[in-house]
């Protein structure tokens, strides 16, 4: 049986908030439909339909999944398309009652009636299920299933080929076992085990470049969400704050640009309090801009889009990381921590709550932290472990099934347990560790397994039923 490859670029995708499994994956989903319609060849289309299951269906309103069906099906990408432009272009769509299908040819399409969302239906493989249905005016009919399985991944109903299962890497990983083996046999870092790897899709120059890419991504929303001040969209009326603190940080401070707030921030001094109102602060701005259909990046998904980039900040804010090849080597560690996971468990708040996505994103950057500040690669992995053995059964509960509450706050916990493992692991002998990474992978998957349904992105348990909700437009 051929094992998944995962590169770097599939852990961290450039896309648009508020969630990877219920607005990338869907919009993904929508575009490979797009090219079968292509491919089959049967002419002028009639009429295109979509049906959501399960937790798309329940909270894919609060997720914008619609929303992104639809732009998926105009043919239109996440990674380049204009997130100004998402608002009155659905409402365009939703007054003509038609849209451009595939940029190509145009097609009646009412969102109200030709997106179903099927409540009290599941279908068996994942709970985040969608069937695309496609009538053409010659009478045929297609449909096609995908299931959009966390972290934008997304697979279609009894595909046997995984992306990458192709790829023969030349240091294969399943396990951190396999990782600590290569790392020891070669005497490599894990970055430099995973730089090798991602040799198989292109050479280092043009992965270094795309590496880069993805934290100037990370690196703009952090600058954005912090100057954003409002309410966030969807009718829970919650109040931006990151601007509030950056503000109250930085007191009377100017600056024009990144680099200029960067010495801004620096100039306040190390105080613990301090550099903790910053991480915060961090995590706070990436996922209100990820709850504002921003672009984001999934690290793993977009709902713990902010712990990853918020920890980043603050070893290139607080711990002299501002240098490319320091940021390469914390995102290409990163980046495996999260491929182990995604192979012995899950990134689906879905399937696995939000221990695999809050858990899962404060272990990748708990070890991306360590690797760079000197650790060796067993602490690095021991690291990852504290991380997510103190996420271990972490419910997804959206109140009204948005990714804001608690989804936000729980960026900036994820964020400082990333840094407290990290220290943790920097002061102690990985002898000593009585849990392996591997032991906690499992016990996740698990957990996961045992956690009521309810608790797994429904917004039918925990939060979600217990806050009185005065919402005028979910």
């Amino acid at each position: 049986m051929k094992k998944e490859s995962i590169s770097v670029f599939d852990i961290f995708k450039i896309g648009v908030g508020p969630s990877s499994s219920h607005t990338l994956g869907p919009w993904r989903a929508a575009l490979r439909f797009i090219k079968t319609i292509e491919q089959d060849g049967s002419g002028k289309v009639q009429q295109v339909r979509v049906l959501l299951y399960g937790s798309l269906a329940k909270t894919g309103k609060g997720h914008g999944t619609d929303v992104a069906i639809i732009l998926g099906l105009c043919g239109e990408d996440p990674v380049t398309f204009d997130v100004n432009q998402i608002n009155p272009r659905i409402a365009q769509i939703s007054e003509q009652k038609k849209m451009l299908l595939g940029k190509t040819q145009e097609v009646a399409f009412n969102p109200t009636e030709d997106v179903v969302f099927l409540m009290t239906e599941s279908l068996p493989f994942h709970p985040n299920a969608l069937t695309f249905l496609c009538t053409f005016q010659n009478g045929k009919e297609i449909a096609e299933t995908y299931y959009s399985i966390g972290g934008g991944f997304v697979v279609k109903e009894a595909e046997n080929n995984q992306d990458g299962a192709d790829v023969q890497l030349p240091y294969p990983i399943e396990r951190s076992e396999d990782l600590l083996k290569w790392c020891t046999e070669t005497g490599k870092t894990i970055s430099e085990i995973v730089m090798e790897n991602e040799k198989k899709w292109g050479d280092e120059e043009k992965i270094n470049a795309g590496v880069l890419r993805i934290w100037e991504v990370m690196r703009d929303c952090i600058y954005r969400g912090a100057h954003i001040s409002g309410i966030l969209p969807g009718g829970l009326n919650v109040v931006r704050r990151a601007a509030g603190l950056n503000k109250k940080l930085l007191k009377d401070k100017t600056y024009n640009s990144y680099d200029e707030w960067l010495a801004a921030i620096r100039s306040g001094g190390n105080q613990f309090q301090y550099i903790l109102d910053w991480v915060s602060c961090f995590a706070l701005a990436v996922n209100e801009e990820n709850a504002s259909f921003s672009r984001v990046v999934t690290a793993p998904t977009n709902g713990a889009a902010g712990v990853v980039p918020a920890v980043l900040q603050y070893y290139i804010a607080f711990c002299d990381g501002n240098d490319p090849h320091k940021i390469i080597r914390f995102l290409l560690t990163a980046s495996e921590i999260g491929s182990i996971f995604k192979k012995g468990a899950t990134l689906s708040a879905a399937m696995g709550g939000c221990q695999a996505e809050i858990g899962v994103s404060s272990s990748m950057a708990a070890a991306a932290l360590t690797e760079c500040m000197g650790g060796s690669v067993r602490q690095c992995l021991m690291a990852a472990e504290i991380a997510m053995e103190h996420h271990l059964g972490l419910t997804c509960d959206p109140v009204a099934g948005l990714v804001q509450v608690p989804c936000i706050e729980r960026n900036t916990m994820g964020a400082i347990k990333a840094i407290t493992a990290s220290q943790l692991a920097l002061q102690s002998n990985p002898d000593d560790a009585r849990v392996s990474l591997d032991a906690v992978v499992t016990t996740m998957w698990e957990t996961a397994l045992d956690m009521n349904h309810k608790y797994k992105e429904t917004a039918e348990g925990g939060l979600a039923l217990n806050i009185p909700l005065g919402l005028s437009e979910c």
